[in-house]
């Protein structure tokens, strides 16, 4: 057994739990939730857990409003609780009774729109926070490389599996199970083989602008199917549409979002990339180093920040608009270790006047290119994004 990681996660959780009646840790499945909430739980004396996907735990709500009186000076945990939507006005009645600030940590395998479709009760008594897979400084204390990271993910198992064979296995599975188990869940209707196919073409589309016509085609099948596909996708954390950022600048600017398989060792999966070598050679390294930074730096986002990116029709482009508090940052993400910026990179400097300009590239030392543009490794970046504030 390995030994739990810490999450940069924790503190924020345990301040938001002694402020609010109730919080929703949310996530994809085998991000580390549960070991998270038990971590969290040692904090609070008497608190108490519940899998929702136990039978016997399901059962010891089935007469949930007497057990919450029963336990009313507990903290108490539900695991999964997506399963029974059916608790959250029970929740909200329980909540609006007690005194206490400390009442609930809820913890969902769907995302917050998915939740709060059947939560609309718990409007104003719920704080949600996101926990994704394991962060790049979350690895610092193991034996792991950053290229063990970029190549198997960061879902605990599989970074921390005994072998490369190991965590490629894990992957495999994971995926097989989520098609299987967790996607009937979400959408009973949906064929888990055509789901496969349509996650085996956004790991191909990784990075680029979305076509859902495209997309359909192949399926056979309409775009609004395969809209419903990407949003239960999405909604389960396993894919991330990043939107295209909107001006009037007198250009024509694509409009459509750009699609990203949300864990770097997921994809990898999907695309049959097995080990760092093997990803060095293959024509998805770029975009998959693109995935990776992007979800660095979304995972930290500030709440009041908004995340882009910007293309013309002409193919100008740059990957990240980042606009916080009247200030505009643009990132380029590159994948070599001897960067440079190209011509469309300019033109779209001259139509967005950013307040900086910045290339994210797996270099050692920050330097500073032409026209201000600063190089930085990922560690730098995400402490610039912290200081100039659109980083927590």
């Amino acid at each position: 057994m390995h030994k739990p990681l810490p999450r940069v996660i924790l503190d924020e959780v345990i301040d938001r739990l002694q402020n609010s009646p109730a919080v929703a840790l949310l996530g994809p499945r085998q991000c580390g939730k549960s070991t998270l909430a038990r971590m969290v739980l040692t904090r609070f004396p008497d608190a108490l857990m519940l899998d929702l996907e136990r039978p016997a735990d399901q059962a010891m709500l089935d007469e949930s409003e007497a057990f919450f009186d029963a336990n009313s000076d507990r903290l108490i945990c539900l695991d999964e609780v997506q399963r029974l939507p059916e608790l959250f006005p029970v929740l909200r009645y329980v909540i609006d009774k007690r005194e206490k600030p400390v009442q609930f940590l809820l913890l969902g395998s769907a995302s917050r729109d998915l939740i709060e479709s059947s939560s609309e009760s718990l409007a104003g008594r719920i704080h949600y926070l996101e926990l994704t897979p394991f962060l790049d400084v979350e690895i610092q204390s193991t034996d792991r490389s950053f290229n063990d990271y970029w190549v198997r993910g960061g879902f605990p198992r599989s970074l921390l599996a005994d072998s490369e064979q190991a965590s490629l296995e894990w992957r495999q599975e994971f995926v097989r199970s989520f098609l299987e188990r967790d996607l009937l869940q979400l959408k009973s209707r949906f064929s888990p083989e055509r789901a496969r196919r349509l996650w085996m073409m956004v790991a191909h589309c990784h990075g680029r602008v979305l076509n859902k016509a495209q997309l359909a085609s192949a399926l056979d099948v309409d775009a609004h199917t395969v809209g419903n596909y990407l949003d239960v996708l999405e909604a389960a954390f396993m894919i991330r549409r990043l939107p295209a950022f909107h001006a009037n600048l007198g250009k024509r600017q694509v409009k459509s979002p750009k699609i990203y398989v949300r864990d770097s060792g997921i994809l990898h999966a999907l695309l049959g990339i097995s080990s760092y070598n093997a990803l060095l050679s293959h024509p998805m390294r770029g975009f998959s180093w693109e995935g990776l930074v992007l979800d660095q730096i979304l995972a930290r986002l500030h709440p009041l920040a908004q995340a882009s990116f910007y293309r013309t029709a002409k193919g100008a482009e740059v990957d990240l608009v980042i606009e916080c508090d009247g200030m505009k940052t643009v990132i380029e993400i590159k994948a070599s270790s001897r960067p440079h910026a190209e011509k469309g990179f300019w033109t779209v400097m001259e139509d967005l006047q950013p307040d900086s300009s910045l290339m994210v590239a797996p270099v050692q030392h920050s330097y500073t290119l032409k026209d201000k543009l600063n190089v930085l490794p990922l560690a730098s970046l995400i402490q610039r994004g912290q200081a100039d504030g659109w980083l927590r």
